[in-house]
């Protein structure tokens, strides 16, 4: 009797850790540390273009823009919401007076849902690397889709920065397609760049 019980329960926990190992398995881009931040203050309604940030904010003024596209890569994604944060002037990631959510990501955040072409916009401040450390300043980008959970895809990286090495090029996953992105500088001294993103391209479990 002792050994059936033993039996039973050994096949009871085998199931549960067969289930719990494929449940993580499903999960679009094999998990994301921070991802959940995105529901944290997130508005209502929600449109294509976003400001970060006030008028006043210290640093070069930087607007980026896209289309986000279907795994077929043409096909334009509706709906689609991307949430952004990134470091100040200073390379941190600065509070807002009295913030006390996504402390993690500071105040320099905010979404967009794409439009019926796919497009998506937003205004902020170009973010300097960390201080004291070799990791090129970056864009933290995250995609939701209806019927899938949140997911992480390639950082916005700009390909003028001298921390950006030959090296750490390489090691791009390219998750959503390559996060490197060229700026130019148009009349108004605001820097300008594009990033498309395909649903799904690189992304585990999509």
């Amino acid at each position: 009797m002792k050994k059936m019980i033993l039996s039973i329960s050994l096949i009871f926990f085998t199931c549960k850790a067969t289930h719990a190992q494929s449940s993580q398995k499903k999960l679009v881009g094999g998990g994301c540390e921070g991802c959940e931040l995105i529901f944290e203050g997130m508005p209502s309604k929600l449109s294509w273009q976003t400001i970060i940030g006030e008028h006043t904010e210290p640093g070069e003024p930087l607007i980026i823009d896209g289309t986000i596209y279907q795994k077929d890569g043409r096909t334009p994604a509706a709906n689609v919401i991307l949430y952004i944060y990134h470091t100040d002037n200073a390379g941190l990631y600065s509070l807002s007076h009295n913030q006390i959510i996504a402390k993690r990501h500071g105040h320099l955040r905010g979404w967009m849902k794409t439009d019926a072409r796919g497009r998506y916009q937003f205004r902020t401040i170009r973010p300097k690397a960390y201080p004291n450390e070799k990791i090129p300043a970056h864009i933290h980008p995250v995609i939701k889709e209806k019927g899938r959970n949140e997911y992480y895809i390639d950082n916005v990286q700009f390909d003028d920065d001298p921390l950006l090495t030959s090296e750490l090029r390489l090691k791009e996953e390219k998750r959503g397609g390559s996060g490197i992105i060229h700026l130019t500088k148009n009349t108004n001294g605001e820097w300008l760049g594009r990033r498309d993103i395909v649903l799904g391209l690189n992304v585990p479990n999509y």
